[in-house]
């Protein structure tokens, strides 16, 4: 049985199994479903139709993933849109907003004053630093890594499997240096290093590692005079 402060306000038809735990001051949105082990601290709000701590599932294709805390963590001020998923084993920081339809998987950590745009998803084992942007419809693919204070445009999209599942392959999402801008529809092959400071065009395919405080365009991105 959980234990719901009487400051706590709930929706209607919400589910919150045995051994969640709440702050003060939460509010949770109607037909929102809270699974077991997930800790929620103070003045957290969450929208109607969420489903938060889901436990992963595989079948014999997929990696089996290790997950060393299983519990999800959402700590204070975070703010959680409406029909939002997120997975068991993430750890959300302060202040942290999440749109509506997002999806965040396991293993991921996002941190304090960064925002994941409506109908974003970001894959498991993802490190997301401090007041980063994800916008609407952004893809981060599985084992990828933004320092603070990155801006991924509406529908860019990344990958980790350079072979697309043909071959083995140590999958490698990119790794993404502080203060880069990256426009919308630009795509992200696996494994690559965007410099910090670095600027990416608008629908731009990044194929390589980039160097920092450069602007890039094109397929491929190809640095400009800027």
């Amino acid at each position: 049985m959980s234990v719901i402060p009487e400051s706590v306000e709930l929706g209607s038809h919400v589910v919150i199994e045995k051994g969640v735990t709440i702050g003060e001051n939460v509010v949770i949105g109607h037909h929102t479903t809270i699974l077991q082990g997930t800790k929620i601290a103070d003045d957290v709000v969450i929208g109607n139709s969420c489903v938060l701590g889901i436990k992963p599932a595989v079948n014999k294709r997929m990696r089996k993933i290790s997950q060393e805390n299983v519990s999800l963590i959402i700590q204070s001020g975070t703010r959680i849109g409406n029909l939002a998923s997120v997975y068991s084993g993430t750890h959300i920081d302060k202040n942290v907003f999440i749109g509506d339809h997002a999806s965040i998987r396991e293993n991921v950590l996002i941190g304090e004053g960064t925002v994941v745009g409506r109908a974003a998803i970001v894959e498991l084992n993802s490190k997301i630093g401090k007041n980063c942007t994800i916008q609407t419809l952004a893809y981060v693919t599985g084992d990828t890594t933004l320092e603070d204070d990155v801006f991924i445009g509406p529908c860019v999209s990344m990958s980790n499997d350079k072979y697309m599942g043909t071959k083995p392959y140590s999958l490698k999402g990119a790794y993404i240096e502080k203060g880069v801008k990256i426009g919308n529809n630009a795509s992200l092959l696996p494994g690559i290093k965007i410099g910090r400071n670095t600027i990416v065009g608008a629908g731009s395919v990044v194929t390589k590692d980039l160097e920092e405080n450069i602007t890039v365009v094109g397929v491929p991105a190809r640095k400009i005079n800027s």
